[in-house]
């Protein structure tokens, strides 16, 4: 014999299905708080050539603050005709760059980028660089999303 129903009641539903949805509804709120917790690049700067060069190079930290790992795919500029992640190491006694294809970022964790080692390679400037002024970099996330930074253009420390 079924359950009657009075009009206007909804049917009991199952502790298995009510534990479901509190897990989805879970697993939804945490997806929405990573999607809104986001990197950002501090302290970012674009080192000024002594003269006019069709290459440049970005530093800076990029900080992860959220609760899940970040990977960064690609970045851009409007400033720059390309630009792309890059390493220095020393193979052999030699300096050697390479292009970083990903680039993760764990939870609580950074990515610096600095003089010798992991940097931005900014090639092609559409219009010269002047000390003090502003350069846009878009990093591009693996989930879609985008961090937009701002470099400072500064002379090398000497």
């Amino acid at each position: 014999m079924g359950k009657r129903l009075i009009a206007g009641s909804r049917p009991a539903r199952s502790k298995p299905a009510k534990w479901t949805l509190a897990l989805l509804f879970a697993a939804a709120a945490s997806q929405a708080g990573a999607r809104e917790c986001a990197p950002a690049m501090k302290d970012g700067w674009v080192r000024l050539p002594p003269a006019a060069m069709p290459m440049m190079a970005g530093f800076g930290r990029i900080a992860n603050p959220c609760p899940a790992p970040v990977v960064i795919v690609s970045a851009s500029s409007p400033a720059f005709g390309e630009v792309s992640l890059h390493e220095t190491r020393i193979v052999d006694g030699v300096n050697r760059m390479r292009g970083i294809e990903q680039l993760r970022i764990v939870p609580d964790g950074d990515a610096t980028f600095k003089p010798g080692g992991m940097h931005l390679m900014l090639m092609r400037p559409h219009a010269p660089l002047k000390e003090g002024s502003k350069v846009v970099v878009i990093f591009k996330l693996q989930d879609g999303r985008e961090i937009l930074s701002e470099l400072v253009v500064r002379k090398a420390a000497p």
